[in-house]
């Protein structure tokens, strides 16, 4: 199989990309796949060769074909992405450096796209969010970055309009909550699902309490503090704000709140100021070293408001940690309440946030049985192996299909 996947960029400190990562590293080196990679940066993918021809002979390699970038906001620069990606490997085709059976697009990349995997469903984001994005509800000097929000998820959800009700295009969705939702949208009802997965290798609970100690130090956290951790982009999205007014309800508590990830501190930092003790809430920018955040972390927390699937809670889960979810995340469908996690119903209710982390807080023995119980079940039944396997059976499939029509 000759395969184009088309990504802004890839590597393993992001989550659809880290998801990316892990599956054509296994279709290239253990099935033999050619992949080629048509990105802005890819970086921490095994085995990566620069752009040049491939031996039709030639199995088990991932050629990266540089697609050019420029500064600018977000909205500019996918646009920019969006057009030069075509160009590019149009390009690369005429020359005879990028033959392939099948183009595979993780979201919204490209018009010609045989099969897209959907992480994350615009049109039932911006129904969950529109209300937070009224320029009444923002200060004046952040009404720029809503209008540049707002226009950007607007562009999203015409192409999400144009390339998801084509029957031509293939759609795999990463859990089945975004299945329901592109049945919603779209009438798609031929979805399959492919869940995440995690290296339970890498993220296992002797790993994490390995480096526990000289973590926790680092970052200066006391042995009495009970850390709480969220990783993500797009915190508003993640349920920051939530998060933030449900340690004010527990402010008698030595709750620390650990934030990761690429969005702007600076807007938070004020209102953390304005709330809480600076000192109680923590930014840091993403690392490939994911790990250490699970390590220095007592609890994962993911009160999201809308997120297709949450790979941080299904990585928290094998590290052993016990974890709160959101009931609007895909990954809470791994979560038996009580069991393996708990089930946040109302991510907006600041109070029963409150009281889940209380509740993980005063009882030692329940976080220790649910971080056991989480590890087993997603080491178990979360292996990236699996993905690969049921992704290659998939990709086959829909080029046979082809072929014969």
């Amino acid at each position: 199989m000759r395969l184009a996947v088309v990504s802004p960029f890839l590597d393993r400190q992001h989550g659809t990309e880290r998801c990316i990562v892990e599956q054509i590293e296994r279709l290239a080196f253990q099935y033999g796949w050619r992949i080629q990679v048509f990105s802005q940066n890819v970086d921490q993918v095994r085995g990566v060769q620069r752009s040049a021809p491939i031996a039709e002979q030639a199995g088990g390699t991932i050629v990266w074909h540089k697609v050019s970038d420029i500064p600018g906001p977000h909205l500019v620069k996918y646009l920019w992405w969006f057009v030069v990606n075509h160009l590019s490997r149009l390009g690369n085709r005429w020359i005879g450096k990028a033959k392939t059976d099948l183009t595979y697009s993780p979201g919204i990349n490209c018009f010609d796209a045989d099969v897209i995997v959907v992480h994350i469903v615009f049109h039932e984001l911006f129904s969950r969010l529109s209300s937070e994005l009224q320029l009444r509800h923002a200060p004046l000097k952040s009404w720029h970055l809503v209008i540049h929000r707002r226009l950007y998820y607007r562009v999203a959800m015409l192409l999400e309009k144009k390339i998801y009700r084509h029957p031509r295009v293939r759609l795999v969705a990463v859990s089945s909550l975004v299945a329901s939702q592109l049945k919603s949208h779209f009438g798609r009802t031929d979805v399959i699902v492919i869940p995440n997965a995690v290296d339970a290798l890498l993220f296992a609970p002797d790993e994490r309490l390995k480096r526990r100690c000289t973590i926790r130090k680092s970052f200066g956290y006391l042995d009495d503090n009970f850390v709480l951790l969220l990783i993500g982009n797009d915190w508003r999205k993640k349920g920051l704000d939530s998060l933030l007014q449900a340690l004010t309800l527990i402010s008698e508590l030595p709750v620390r709140l650990l934030v990761v990830g690429s969005d702007d501190p600076h807007f938070y930092q004020q209102r953390v100021s304005d709330i809480l003790s600076r000192h109680i809430v923590r930014f840091e920018n993403p690392s490939p070293d994911v790990l250490s955040f699970y390590a220095a972390a007592d609890a994962y927390v993911g009160p999201s408001l809308e997120d297709a699937f949450g790979l941080p809670i299904l990585e928290a889960m094998a590290c052993g940690l016990p974890v709160i979810a959101s009931i609007y995340a895909g990954a809470s469908e791994f979560i038996r309440d009580g069991e393996t996690g708990l089930i946040l119903s109302d991510p907006r209710d600041p109070s029963q946030i409150a009281r889940l982390v209380y509740r993980l807080y005063k009882d030692g023995s329940l976080r220790k049985r649910m971080g056991i119980a989480a590890s087993h079940y997603v080491e178990a039944n979360c292996s990236w192996d699996q993905n690969a396997s049921k992704t290659r059976d998939f990709l086959e499939k829909i080029l046979r299909d082809f072929r014969r029509s």
